[in-house]
């Protein structure tokens, strides 16, 4: 059973780990896609399955190095898990699925343009990152996995570049509306302030 769940965990990891790549693959590009006659889903689906084929392929050998394994891990596990899926689950409201699909960016003729600063993410600019990052330690953390713990340290780095790159598409696109909401809300860790009760 525990090989299952490590193993499990490993692939999570792993497909968590890519999807900096993923948004790398639509951003930088949008123009381009938004010219194509055929859905750019049909070339960005596929490239982004491979690199999940890539990520497995290069981190396979250390699937089963552990730090350490104990039941215990599991405690601390389990409430990152219950965070990031709260985290998914209040990231949706007020935010499509095309949305959060990406669909503005490759289809911007047809589908509303708009910034979202209501909910969660009146506390955080990008709460579904935030939500990956839980999962990503939870994982880690119950698994005592070696290779979980160098994948979130990668999505870390390739996430903060990625970030980046969103705040400066999302200032270009909503101009001084978003260089206000910026200013006032943090991007992934937000400030203890805003969680407690006045």
């Amino acid at each position: 059973m525990i090989e299952w769940v490590n193993l499990l965990g490993w692939l999570a990891c792993a497909v968590y780990a890519t999807i900096p790549g993923f948004w790398m693959l639509i951003h930088p590009w949008a123009a381009r896609w938004r010219e194509r006659e055929r859905s750019p889903y049909f070339v960005l689906l596929p490239a982004w399955f491979a690199m999940w084929a890539v990520s497995a392929a290069v981190t396979l050998p250390w699937r089963k190095v552990q730090l350490y394994s104990t039941p215990w891990a599991w405690i601390p596990a389990a409430p990152l898990f219950a965070v990031g899926l709260c985290l998914y689950w209040r990231s949706r409201k007020g935010f499509s699925a095309k949305l959060l699909g990406g669909l503005p960016e490759l289809h911007a003729a047809n589908h509303e343009q708009r910034l979202v600063t209501t909910g969660i993410r009146a506390r955080v600019r990008h709460p579904v990152y935030l939500g990956h990052l839980c999962e990503m330690i939870a994982w880690s953390a119950g698994t005592g996995l070696v290779i979980c713990y160098a994948l979130t340290v990668f999505a870390l780095v390739t996430g903060a570049v990625m970030i980046r790159m969103e705040d400066e598409e999302l200032a270009q696109r909503f101009g001084a509306e978003y260089a206000a909401y910026r200013e006032r809300v943090p991007p992934v860790l937000p400030k203890l302030g805003g969680w407690l009760p006045h």
